[in-house]
């Protein structure tokens, strides 16, 4: 090496276009140094030589890559209030995928066979990647289920928006008749409008909509209102599920409800249905399912009902419960349904993984979180707080029972108030991490104090986390419901779960964790109720109003007792919920 290379050598380094973190006198000397000594001894150069390479191969290396630390520190700050989740200058931020890169292959990303093959994966990364978040699950879906959901996603693709059977069947419903032909193409539909419940409420009515779907040969459109399109990914191949913005009676959705002429129900005490022929009947039948609904909309789970229905091309639904335990009361049904779940403690939870992946946007919240505040503890403790009060709180005597329930259960170790109780150096026994989600951040505040202020019995470190505190539900506020839905999933990936009686937030978390929960009481005049929660005997969701009406007698029943596969639920006695036969009360 001579010294017209190291003259070139240097012009690298102080190159104006490169980013400079180490400029000032120190460089200057050395390289004077260097090219003064450059010609002394040629072992001494080749020394230099390659020393100076190396230092500047590292350099560069290191500009190019900036640290993966400071990054995940950008990304990974809890939610918050308000709309912003991460506020990082617009020069800051990378054009690329901000997600983890897995570190290994998943094993099984289709879930068994649940889940479709061939989907492209950078517009969804949760559908395959979620594997690699979740603890392997001992059941699998049924040989059967999954034969059904293949069919499924065929009709789907040959009967879904602006395909050719669509838009003839669309041509019955502007024309305001069934017609001879109606049924020509060979498609059905069944089309979900949201409730202005919850995020909650919406998942359970939107799984219960598409179970019913294929129980019926029906394709399942989906009212894109809600800020669907921001939460989920499309879940079946080739063909959207969102209801097109021109379909013709759009308009009328927000005013549909219980009187609507069009409702089941009233078209039932019209004489509407029972006067019409099969090419009389009307193009579309509105199914109001929702908590008000009366004995003509019950009707709907009866059989013979169910023969009528079946003929009518359009349905539009709107629901807010998890009624799918009605349908397996339903005799018609109730062989596929055997066929299809085995596991009827698993129904939603094998609907959910297939239906519900979180959009980019969403998972990069979940993912995020996750890998900065839960992925390197020992264990993970959720714990779901739904209060029914008027006022925000937070409420000593809620406070009081969350703590009842996660020491009595031995969910976490209590505390030594009396005495410093020192771990010996190293790493302690064991971590636990525990998420809490709640509209208000007062309970978490007082745990995490807590385990702040007093060491452990057992010499465990216990972590807190929350990721927001929203105050009030917002439920058409788009980032609310995509914090919302980030924080369902994130409870969903936890060990151990503790949720709120009543609350369709924590049905849906525990359901799509096969996580069987422990359920907090309602409390009562507000005191903590004795003892404070009970272990849930499945992971099913509770129908919140089943129908009480016999449809064989014709009169009112409790429909718990009609079928060994239903029961009254832990939070909500006059519930239903689905168990396995040697799971029941």
């Amino acid at each position: 090496m001579d010294c017209l290379e190291m003259t070139k050598l240097k012009s690298n380094f102080s190159n104006d276009d490169q980013i400079k973190p180490h400029e000032g006198p120190a460089k200057d000397t050395i390289f004077r140094s260097q090219e003064a000594r450059c010609s002394e001894n040629p072992i001494k150069v080749f020394g230099i030589f390659v020393g100076c390479f190396m230092g500047f191969f590292v350099m560069f290396s290191v500009l190019k890559n900036p640290s993966s630390s400071e990054a995940r520190l950008l990304d990974s700050r809890p939610f918050g209030k308000g709309d912003a989740v991460v506020d990082i200058p617009k020069q800051n931020i990378v054009k690329r995928d901000n997600f983890p890169e897995p570190v290994e292959k998943p094993q099984d990303k289709l879930l068994g066979g649940l889940l479709p093959a061939g989907l492209d994966e950078k517009s969804c990364l949760s559908r395959y990647q979620s594997v690699l978040y979740r603890k392997q699950q001992s059941g699998r879906p049924s040989s059967h289920l999954i034969s059904r959901l293949r069919g499924y996603e065929a009709l789907h693709k040959r009967c879904g928006p602006f395909t050719d059977s669509y838009n003839r069947t669309l041509e019955y419903l502007k024309s305001s008749s069934h017609g001879e032909d109606t049924n020509s193409t060979g498609c059905k539909y069944i089309v979900w409008i949201h409730p202005i419940q919850g995020l909650g409420n919406r998942i359970l009515s939107l799984a219960s909509a598409f179970l019913y779907a294929l129980l019926t040969d029906r394709v399942l459109l989906v009212d894109p209102g809600g800020y669907i399109p921001d939460l989920f990914c499309e879940p079946f191949p080739g063909v959207s599920w969102l209801l097109p913005s021109d379909f013709p009676i759009a308009e009328k959705f927000n005013s549909f409800d219980k009187k609507s002429p069009e409702s089941y129900g009233n078209l039932l005490k019209t004489n509407v249905l029972h006067n019409s022929t099969l090419y009389s009947l009307p193009p579309f039948i509105y199914l109001h399912l929702l908590h008000d609904y009366d004995k003509g909309d019950m009707l709907f789970f009866c059989d013979q009902d169910q023969a009528i229905l079946k003929e009518v091309p359009w349905m539009i639904l709107k629901s807010n419960n998890y009624f799918i335990p009605s349908l397996f009361l339903i005799p018609s049904f109730e062989q596929e349904l055997n066929d299809l779940f085995p596991e009827k403690g698993a129904v939603f939870h094998y609907l959910g993984q297939y239906l519900f992946h979180p959009t980019n946007s969403v998972w990069g919240l979940i993912t995020r979180y996750y890998n900065t505040y839960l992925a390197k503890a020992d264990e993970k403790i959720g714990i779901q707080i739904r209060v029914l009060e008027t006022e925000t709180g937070p409420f000593k005597y809620v406070l009081d029972q969350v703590l009842a329930c996660v020491m009595k259960e031995n969910l976490l170790p209590q505390v030594n108030e009396k005495e410093d109780l020192m771990v010996p150096y190293g790493r302690p026994n064991k971590t636990r991490a525990v998420l809490m989600t709640s509209l208000n951040s007062g309970y978490f505040e007082a745990i995490r104090d807590i385990y702040w202020e007093h060491p452990t019995i057992t010499g465990e470190v216990i972590e807190v986390y929350q990721p927001s505190n929203e105050e009030y539900q917002h439920t058409e506020n788009q980032m609310h419901n995509m914090k919302t839905w980030a924080e369902i999933y994130l409870l969903s990936l936890t060990d151990k779960l503790v949720t709120s009686a009543w609350s369709t937030f924590g049905y849906v978390a525990q359901s799509l964790g096969g996580l069987k929960p422990w359920i907090l009481y309602m409390p009562e005049n507000r005191t903590t109720p004795d003892p404070p929660c009970q272990h849930a005997l499945s992971m099913e969701p509770c129908f919140h109003a089943p129908p009480t009406y016999d449809c064989k007698e014709k009169g009112g029943i409790d429909t718990s007792k009609l079928s060994p596969h239903v029961q009254h639920c832990e939070d909500r006695s006059w519930g239903l919920k689905l168990v396995d036969g040697d799971n029941r009360l």
